[in-house]
């Protein structure tokens, strides 16, 4: 499969400054500009750049920021799934995961996250694909937020809801280990019957449980 990337930007004023969020963008990019330090979630900044940056160069990936001025202070990251889970068994070219999705503190608030989802698909080229992302509450930032998981969960899934990413049953485990947990599915109108079935399998490996 090709994977045509087109890019978009757009304006988000906020009440911290205005914000350029854009993208996909490629690696020159993401390492001319600066990381913002509370970019944290998931390792220390400076190491989750250099992450970011790595996940730019892979054929199948998109990389979305928001920009204050030359300081990223969000982006979120679609890549093929990883390998040890579930969702890569079928090999599906198709099929990438919205892998991260982070925003600073001090824009939170701001739509950033659903801005960056909405720019995100204004790509034609994002017809072509099964769009996912799994859901754990164990990632969450449910102490910074003061929100309990169900609070952080309807966030979550309005912000999605921007993007086009609707919840989807699944017997995943890791899943269904907790009812806050959820996969959000996004299939766009050139995927075809035999993608979408494909999808389905993977969905429930477990069929006799219902």
């Amino acid at each position: 499969m090709i994977h045509n990337k087109v890019y978009h930007s757009q304006t988000l004023q906020a009440s911290k400054g205005d914000l350029i969020i854009e993208g996909p963008v490629p690696a020159l990019t993401l390492e001319n500009c600066e990381f913002h330090e509370d970019l944290k979630a998931f390792r220390p900044a400076h190491q989750q750049q250099q992450a970011i940056i790595e996940i730019s160069t892979l054929p199948e990936a998109r990389v979305i920021i928001a920009r204050h001025e030359h300081t990223i202070v969000g982006y979120v990251t679609y890549l093929y799934p990883d390998p040890l889970e579930r969702w890569s068994e079928s090999n599906m070219d198709n099929l990438v995961e919205l892998g991260a999705i982070e925003v600073i503190p001090e824009f939170r608030g701001c739509h950033v996250g659903q801005n960056m989802l909405q720019v995100s698909m204004m790509d034609d080229y994002m017809e072509d694909y099964v769009i996912i992302t799994t859901e754990y509450y164990w990632h969450w930032d449910l102490k910074g937020t003061g929100l309990n998981v169900w609070e952080y969960r309807k966030i979550m899934e309005k912000m999605m809801n921007a993007g086009g990413l609707i919840w989807m049953a699944t017997d995943d485990p890791e899943i269904c280990s907790h009812p806050a947990n959820c996969l959000m599915v996004r299939i766009g109108k050139r995927v075809n019957q035999q993608s979408i079935e494909m999808f389905d399998r993977i969905r429930f490996q477990n069929r006799f449980m219902y």
